[in-house]
């Protein structure tokens, strides 16, 4: 399940208990019971000593989720362990071994079931307490020892006969001044709640056992209770040691009320109540101690009020999963488990003391508390409480509960509302009558996402409200909760899918899978579970692109789905999901292209002009997104985009750029998100074929292009990779949809207009200008490139080459060598055919000189061998332009040009650089191993093929 979850059911996480399924008893009791025989002989060896421990402690913790199989064992371990600690022949370290051998067990079983089987006659009074006094609290190595000491103290306390029996006689001989076993294990409880180990955990415990005692709180439950009191209102938290003296004293007075008897408590209640309010404990800095505090109100609270159970409150009848799947006995048994509020109003109203009114109130303060253990404990206060009011009272509450859902409340009122809200639920304290105020503040706590700087706050609010999905799905008869189904549903599903925390996507699955099973009326539950179980959803690129597209297929889900990535996803603050959200609703546009067309896009129009940076830049990827899917769906109909748009929409699209251009957006930190975002939505208008063909905008995208390419220099280094990217892919789609004036001919002024302005600028001494334009000749389709190959090509090759005192120009040469590859893979080989126009026996020398040439550049600067990145390039470069040669015109790939290249390849091959070594051979064996045709000319090829054989 989840976090909030675990403290409820028995069941945990779904893939634990698989793994924890598997274990159906004890299986390793002998080597267990074999190194416990064999503590003897290696108590005193500090290396046999810590392998066993290490030992038994992974033994013990393969049953941490399965507890119970423990407990046939529990017995014969214990007595094994007693035996040798009670062995007067036992030395002091094999003891101590002992006791942490019992603390390993306590730990994976809980001390509460665990101490109940410890010895409890007369006889072991005496003895376990002698023992504990013998122990030194300083010793942090034998902490085990006074823990298990204390809970076995604790248990021995339990004996139903009056303690005064045996101190001997006391009185026969005052010169011996001995104190009564009741005074001493009264002093020795309060030494060990000052201590700061877990002793004083234990001993919380031995105090709500021992001073609990018929014939003890007679006489000293008083003078403890003023201890404690006295002991916290002159405590101060500042030092180290007041803090945990503190604890101690708080841990005393919770586990007392809680054990306590209401009637010997109450008398001593608002005096508590009193000390606590003067010591503010609320405002403490500690979070265990705000969190100890709430434990003691809500305990008061208990006091105060009677033990009785609220006949208002609302009970479910039979939680069967079979019925419910059924369907068939869910309507007969739902009149017979309402309330009866007829006599519910005529219930007999009596007086509520007015601490309580003090003690509800800290608890609601709780709720808003910054660390979750107080906001969780005072959850369960708030639960607890209520359940003991008169119905008018309980409502009350749960307004104050309500008003934690409000917009000036920060994420962790949020948080807490929605535990309590589902422990109110999970008690019936919460009536369906109202649902209907409860059900919508929870669908937007589905959703609670607050910006906060760069990142946002929330992702415990979601997962706390998936909880209340899960509780009132157990709480609620299906009818009650009919009204609400689709909102939940939708709400559960959303958060499944599309949550950036993957604890949150988790805990709505188990929510929607609870709902699913109690309630049988969510649409198409089996259908979703089994596309989004717990598992599938840990995947986020998968729910966002491939399990939202299955699940919008169900009508009831498709519009919810789509609104939610419009709404809140496109302008998330995570660049990640913003681009996610943009992809997914490409992929959703399928099952709703008039929606999309008609209704998403013109709400995202003017979100992708608008001042808010994210949004905008989220919008913008939307807009453009939307408009391919749609033209991919009207190709597949023999129709085209523009039956989809309106000329309303067509023309926002066109103006997006010209509008962010005229209000400077391209500039600073802005433009590193608008210009590739702008760049991808000219890409997509272009492949979608817009009708704007000899239009001004297509000058604007043109001016945007070039621009980000040749001035990457003015971006941070983590964006122009993504600014240059996207640009690129612009331009190609650009030319293709744009500059041809008939299929496979370019229009002649654009085309020597951009091959000449991009050779200019290989010449620029701005690295990452030559970068840029070297690329973007690599980019352009083959209409552009050819009549232009005899300028193109000897510019990237001049590009290719090392100048001295040029060594920064290493990237420049880099994305030459990749370009040529590029241009000569777009214009084809043909052996005869014109130098100008294809790759032939004309110009291929002079390609394979360069590449061979960037094979030797072994440039170095403050970065290292970064001559490596070209040699890398020109590996690639040669093995595409080889086997495209090959394919086409072998005769065109000479010998000596085929040797000198296979002996660079294996020079690579033995450099020293891993990554550069693997590349090389990479290329080295797909051009040995090429046979459609084979690569001719390769030297030895027999024996190098016996070395490396397929």
């Amino acid at each position: 399940m989840m976090s909030a979850m675990e403290a409820v059911c028995d069941g945990e996480e779904p893939e634990v208990v698989t793994e924890a399924c598997l274990l159906s008893e004890f299986s390793e009791r002998g080597e267990a019971r074999a190194l416990i025989n064999n503590l003897p002989d290696i108590h005193h060896d500090t290396v046999s000593r810590e392998a066993t421990i290490e030992k038994f402690v992974v033994i013990m913790d393969r049953y941490q989720e399965q507890p119970h199989l423990l407990d046939p064992h529990l017995e014969w371990m214990l007595n094994m362990l007693l035996e040798m600690i009670r062995n007067e022949k036992s030395p002091p370290p094999m003891v101590h071994l002992c006791f942490k051998f019992l603390y390993i067990i306590s730990k994976v079983r809980g001390y509460k079931i665990f101490m109940q089987l410890f010895p409890h006659e007369v006889s072991d009074v005496q003895p376990v307490l002698d023992l504990l006094c013998r122990q030194d609290p300083k010793d942090t190595e034998t902490w085990e020892t006074r823990y298990i000491l204390l809970l076995w103290l604790s248990m021995t306390c339990l004996i139903p006969f009056d303690l005064s029996r045996l101190d001997g006689h006391l009185s026969t001989d005052p010169g011996l001044n001995r104190e009564s076993i009741m005074d001493r294990i009264l002093a020795v409880a309060k030494s060990f709640l000052r201590v700061s180990d877990k002793s004083r955990d234990a001993a919380s415990v031995l105090v709500s056992k021992f001073v609990t005692r018929p014939d003890v709180k007679q006489k000293r439950l008083g003078d403890f209770l003023d201890w404690c009191l006295t002991t916290i209102s002159q405590t101060s938290e500042v030092t180290m040691e007041g803090t945990v003296t503190l604890d101690g004293a708080l841990q005393s007075l919770a586990q007392l009320f809680k054990h306590g008897k209401r009637d010997d408590f109450l008398q001593y209640a608002p005096t508590v109540l009193q000390c606590l309010n003067q010591k503010r404990i609320a405002e403490s800095n500690q979070a265990t101690l705000r969190k100890l505090g709430v434990k003691v109100v809500q305990r008061l609270g208990l006091t105060f009020l009677k033990p009785r159970l609220a006949k208002w409150r609302y009970q479910r009848g039979s939680r069967s999963l079979a019925v419910n799947l059924a369907q068939s006995s869910v309507t007969e048994s739902v009149e017979a488990t309402k309330p009866d509020l007829e006599s519910v109003s005529q219930e007999e109203d009596y007086d509520i003391p007015e601490e309580v009114e003090n003690i509800i109130e800290q608890l609601l303060v709780g709720l808003k508390d910054k660390e979750t253990i107080v906001r969780w404990s005072s959850a369960k206060g708030i639960g607890r409480v209520t359940g003991r009011l008169p119905k008018q009272l309980a409502d009350d509450v749960v307004e104050s509960v309500l008003e934690c859902f409000s917009f000036q409340e920060t994420d962790n009122a949020w948080h807490g509302g929605c535990l309590a809200l589902a422990e109110l639920g999970r008690r019936g304290l919460l009536l369906p009558s109202r649902l209907s105020d409860v059900v919508p503040l929870i669908i937007k706590a589905l959703t609670y996402d607050e910006k906060r700087g760069a990142c946002s706050l929330g992702s415990n609010v979601r997962d706390a409200a998936c909880y209340v999905c899960w509780a009132f799905a157990r709480a609620y008869e299906p009818n009650e909760l009919k009204p609400y189904v689709n909102q939940i549903a939708s709400a559960l599903v959303i958060a499944t899918v599309f949550d950036r925390n993957i604890t949150c996507r988790k805990a709505a699955s188990a929510a929607f899978q609870e709902n699913v099973g109690r309630q049988g009326t969510f649409p198409h539950g089996i259908d979703i579970l089994t596309a989004a179980d717990y598992f599938t959803v840990g995947n986020l690129n998968n729910c966002y692109l491939t399990i939202s597209v299955y699940i919008a297929g169900f009508e009831e889900y498709t519009k919810p789905l789509i609104d939610h990535l419009v709404a809140m996803k496109v302008n998330h603050w995570d660049g990640v999901i913003r681009e996610l959200a943009t992809k997914g609703l490409h992929n959703l546009t399928i099952q709703a292209p008039e929606y999309m067309a008609n209704t998403v896009l013109p709400q995202l129009l003017p979100m992708a002009t608008g001042m808010d940076l994210h949004r905008r830049h989220g919008a913008i990827l939307a807009c453009a997104e939307i408009t391919h899917a749609l033209y991919e769906l009207a190709t597949q109909n023999n129709s085209w985009v523009t039956d989809f748009l309106s000329s309303d929409t067509i023309e926002g699209l066109k103006n997006i750029h010209q509008k962010l251009s005229d209000r400077k957006q391209y500039r600073g930190f802005g433009g590193e998100l608008m210009r590739p975002a702008v760049c991808c939505l000219i890409e997509k208008l272009s492949l979608s074929k817009m009708p704007f063909k000899d239009d001004p905008v297509i000058t604007g995208w043109q001016w945007l292009i070039d621009d980000s390419l040749k001035n990457l220099h003015l971006f941070s280094s983590g964006a122009r990779r993504g600014i240059q990217d996207a640009a690129l892919s612009a331009l190609a789609a650009l030319c293709l949809q744009y500059y041809q004036v008939e299929p496979g001919v370019a229009d002649v002024e654009m085309q020597d207009q951009l091959v000449s302005q991009y050779l200019l600028a290989l010449e620029s001494p701005e690295v990452l200008m030559r970068c840029g334009c070297t690329l973007a000749l690599g980019s352009l389709p083959p209409f552009m490139i050819r009549g232009k190959l005899q300028k193109i090509l000897p510019g990237l090759q001049a590009t290719c080459k090392v100048v001295q005192k040029a060594a920064s120009l290493t990237e420049a040469r880099r994305d030459a060598a990749t370009a040529m590859s590029q241009v000569c893979v777009a214009v084809g080989v043909c052996a005869q055919g014109s130098p100008d126009r294809v790759l032939c026996e004309g110009n291929i020398r002079p390609v394979y000189e360069a590449l061979l040439g960037c094979m030797n550049d072994y440039s170095t600067d403050s970065r290292g061998d970064v001559g490596a990145w070209v040699r890398a390039a020109a590996m690639s470069s040669l093995m595409d332009v080889t086997l495209l040669v090959v394919a086409s015109a072998p005769e065109l790939l000479s010998s000596d040009l085929v040797q000198r290249m296979m002996c660079c390849l294996a020079q690579q091959a033995a450099e020293k650089i891993d990554r550069y070594r693997a590349h090389a051979g990479t290329v080295f064996l797909r051009l040995l191993h090429s046979t459609d045709p084979a690569v001719p000319h390769i030297p030895h090829r027999e024996e190098l093929l016996s070395i490396f054989p397929l």
